[in-house]
């Protein structure tokens, strides 16, 4: 179905306005160079069956190892974006660039021996081919980032409950896309870009999770479940007076979420004026004094 353009210069749009989503936005880079890696091997389909029964095996599990290394290298990288999108993250439980690596050799191996039978030369490949991989696409995250003196018991619970509210964002996204409505579609972008927020000063700090499990629970299954209604509704019949209604709750939600936000932001500051402060009394006590 066509959808008006919502532009700056269209009727409906509107100028200068929040850019939602794209805040802090950057470039993937699970793009070209990994889509390469899935096409690349594919000729080894015509030399399977170029050859007798063993050419056809070997070449058809070479060409099995290319795409699991394939996939595995787009799969590290997004999960590295994600790690340095946050500022409190754990280490990737496995490490699927660097095995996509040496899955490459292996597969380059068994490549080159279809071709020329022996040892030397198709060692040659599978060396090169992972050296290759592993200067291109770099190796995973080997450490937790920025966890130093936070309680790991506290953290989990707070992944579960990340990865809960990304499931409730994620649904929303896939069922708002049923009302066929672009304003609605970046209008959820928007909303979900202050949800994310919240996400992101929880993770920072765990001791947050109390106040903001109301939030990133009940608060975002009830804007899951309003959305499902609204692209049902609206798919239907385009009632205006139900876009105009669940455009309201967006916007109320959001102003709640930004509220929230700020609140533990200022909390965590307070926290830290009391450590401060804290810490001066007891050098005092010491007989040390601080320049102010």
């Amino acid at each position: 179905m066509a959808q008006r353009y919502g532009g700056k210069h269209s009727p409906r749009g509107q100028g200068g306005g929040d850019q939602g989503s794209f805040r802090g936005a950057t470039r993937t880079r699970a793009g070209g160079r990994v889509n390469f890696l899935f096409l690349a091997p594919l000729p080894l389909i015509w030399r399977a069956f170029a050859g007798g029964a063993s050419g056809l095996a070997l070449n058809l599990v070479a060409l099995g190892i290319l795409l699991l290394a394939a996939w595995l290298t787009r799969d590290g990288l997004l999960a590295q974006e994600a790690y340095d999108a946050r500022r409190v993250a754990r280490r990737p439980a496995i490490p699927r660039k660097m095995l996509g690596s040496v899955l490459t050799g292996a597969g380059l191996f068994i490549a080159a021996f279809t071709a020329k039978p022996g040892v030397i030369e198709p060692l040659i490949y599978a060396v090169s081919g992972t050296v290759l991989h592993f200067l291109a696409f770099g190796p995973d995250p080997m450490k937790n980032k920025g966890m130093v003196g936070i309680d790991e018991f506290q953290t989990d619970r707070v992944a579960r409950y990340v990865d809960q509210a990304e499931a409730h964002l994620t649904a929303m996204r896939d069922a708002v896309k049923r009302a066929g409505d672009r304003e609605a579609e970046a209008r959820v972008e928007r909303f979900q870009a202050r949800v994310r927020d919240l996400l992101r000063t929880v993770e920072e700090d765990p001791r947050d999770l109390t106040a903001a499990r109301k939030f990133m629970g009940i608060y975002l299954q009830g804007a899951r479940d309003a959305t499902v209604k609204f692209a049902d509704v609206y798919a239907r019949t385009q009632d205006r007076g139900a876009r105009s209604d669940y455009m309201m709750l967006l916007t109320d939600l959001e102003e709640s979420f930004n509220a929230k936000t700020r609140a533990l932001l200022l909390d965590n500051q307070s926290d830290l004026t009391v450590e401060i402060e804290v810490l001066r009394d007891r050098l005092a006590r010491e007989g040390v004094r601080l320049e102010q």
